[in-house]
């Protein structure tokens, strides 16, 4: 990808944080979580991001699970931290933690609430990318944050040497294509929908950043390795055989559904904590009817 440091192709778990009765962080439980994940193949852990509840994590916990996490991975597969913040002189201050700990790359979401401008866009990333020497992912959830970057501002983000690649959740493939058109080999494009996984593959997508991967993570990075083996029709069909299971795990505010499936998996995945709280009932038996159809339990 031009001069640009690539930081991992394949799939990446956007990991949980276990919580314990108490509403602590149980560290103990991560790690296993850690080990079950490298076991089974995944290309990277995704740390403190959204699905590891990032946004009710106090500053202590934040960077002592970005801390944690690239002690106990060890350079065995790739660390990205999440360090997102509506306010850019925090996330600068925390990408310079993740930078310190050692993390392989940093994932920046859009200014949430007080949003800005696409002209304050390229400001906020271009300001936190040059803080720091760690490459920078981009994440665009506009579901989440009410602000979409455009494909015209990815264009001028491409040309920050230190801004390398976009996690998508925009859902809207005709605008990632355009991504694509504009920036080439300038952004690296990862799926940041599990819904999206191999259409975005097919359009030169190297990766996926996945909430699927936490129950799944050996069947995702397949996803990805079938795909890049030329092996597309099974690739495909892998995301067709999980899109019942992908639905499911999104029919609630993630990640409230799958730290439900973890925990019906025997998968200890904590507590959730508040305002998240936990799932409906009639939710949750959609969720184990699916489950067991996967004969997940």
């Amino acid at each position: 990808m031009g001069n640009k440091k690539r930081i991992f192709t394949g799939a990446g778990t956007a990991i949980i944080t276990p919580f314990d009765k108490n509403g602590e962080i149980d560290y103990e439980r991560y790690y296993e979580l850690i080990e079950f994940q490298i076991k089974n193949n995944i290309d990277a852990i995704v740390v403190c991001g959204t699905t590891g509840e990032a946004s009710t994590l106090t500053d202590d916990e934040h960077r002592k699970m970005i801390a944690v996490t690239v002690e106990k991975v060890n350079g065995r597969v790739k660390v990205i931290a999440g360090a997102g913040s509506n306010d850019t002189a925090y996330a600068v201050e925390l990408s310079k933690h993740a930078e310190q700990a050692g993390a392989d790359g940093i994932l920046h979401v859009t200014p949430y609430y007080n949003k800005t401008t696409q002209k304050g866009l390229v400001k906020h990333f271009c300001a936190i990318a040059d803080s720091v020497n760690t490459p920078i992912i981009v994440y665009n959830v506009p579901a989440r944050t009410n602000l979409n970057i455009l494909s015209a501002t990815y264009k001028e983000l491409s040309k920050h040497p230190n801004i390398v690649a976009t996690k998508e959740a925009g859902g809207n493939m005709g605008e990632i294509i355009k991504i694509r058109q504009l920036c080439g080999d300038d952004l690296d494009i990862y799926s940041g929908n599990d819904q999206d996984n191999v259409p975005i593959l097919s359009i030169g997508g190297i990766g996926v950043i996945s909430v699927l991967s936490n129950l799944l993570p050996q069947e995702t990075h397949d996803m990805c390795a079938l795909y890049f083996a030329g092996k597309v029709k099974e690739s495909a069909d892998l995301q067709i055989k999980y899109m019942d299971l992908i639905d499911v795990l999104f029919c609630e505010t993630s990640p409230i559904p799958v730290k439900t499936a973890m925990q019906l998996m025997n998968l200890d995945s904590g507590e959730l904590r508040l305002p998240l709280c936990e799932m409906e009932e009639k939710n949750k038996n959609l969720l184990i009817d699916v489950m067991k159809k996967h004969v997940l339990i």
